[in-house]
């Protein structure tokens, strides 16, 4: 990994400035350890995400920060790191067509032999996950589902286990389900609200690397995989769908956002409506 020059020029507040040749060398890391393409205009995201950490080590340049970082012993700074530049904005019932379809496709036909197992491949805090621990706790019992939630970020699958989110958070979720699945804060945690520890004890969040060897997870039947190949190259796509596609059971659903596409790609999935796929085979 190359060593970029010391020297950035501060601003009159103290905050470092980044370089052109620093925003190079957290391009390249972030590709090699996410897989993830920055485009350039980001710089106000790297340095904004950033600017704390600089701080918190009383570092005056982002050179200082990614030599740390490079060296033995910091692994949990550059988590830190990865975390930081790596968390995506998600939603309660984002992209709602998504659930409809969940709805109509699969709650009310799968078979009763067997739980019906849902991936939540890029978690993030527990949105995604969560909504579908909400949707399926209306139509299976609690052993007839199982909701697995993974992401790159430590940080946020702790946030996500916790399930403590600003009452804000709750405006796209149906009122009965408000009602029956969250609780509502007061004391110290007034302004938030709660997943109820019950449906909070369907979902299990797990670290995991997309773009690594990928965690023992088992065969899904759903695998939502929203808003995160917006951020890959068509190589590291191409890659991925190969690997993930391997954990859907024949006949199962691979779910991206309405903005991607698997267009001009190889694999097993067949386009059943617009980003939704259907792997081919019978479960």
């Amino acid at each position: 990994m190359a060593v970029v020059n010391p020297g950035t020029p501060m601003h009159s507040h103290g905050s470092a400035v980044l370089q052109k040749h620093e925003f190079v060398w957290i391009k390249d890391y972030l590709y090699s350890q996410a897989g993830i393409v920055l485009n350039d205009g980001k710089q106000a995201l790297v340095s904004g995400r950033l600017d704390k950490r600089l701080r918190y080590h009383g570092l005056s340049s982002y050179s200082e920060y990614f030599r740390m970082i490079g060296k033995p012993g910091h692994e949990q700074e550059a988590s830190m790191a990865l975390d930081l530049l790596t968390t995506n904005e998600t939603y309660f019932f984002r992209e709602p067509k998504h659930f409809e379809f969940l709805k109509s496709h699969c709650l009310n036909t799968h078979p009763n032999n067997r739980p019906l197992r849902v991936w939540s491949a890029a978690s993030s805090s527990g949105e995604e996950a969560y909504t579908l621990a909400m949707l399926t706790a209306e139509f299976c019992k609690a052993d007839q589902v199982e909701i697995i939630g993974t992401d790159i970020s430590t940080r946020v699958l702790e946030k996500a286990r916790r399930g403590l989110y600003p009452m804000s958070a709750a405006e796209k979720i149906p009122t009965p389900l408000l009602k029956k699945y969250c609780l509502k804060g007061s004391d110290e945690y007034d302004g938030f609200f709660l997943i109820d520890p019950v449906l909070r004890n369907r979902v299990k969040f797990k670290h995991a690397n997309l773009i690594e060897k990928l965690p023992e997870l088992g065969q899904f039947d759903v695998i939502f995989l929203r808003n995160v190949m917006i951020y890959f190259d068509i190589p590291t796509k191409q890659r991925l769908v190969e690997r993930i596609q391997h954990y859907l059971r024949p006949g199962g659903y691979f779910i991206v956002s309405h903005s991607e596409s698997l267009n001009g790609m190889k694999s097993d999935l067949q386009m059943v409506s617009p980003s939704i796929y259907r792997k081919t085979g019978h479960g």
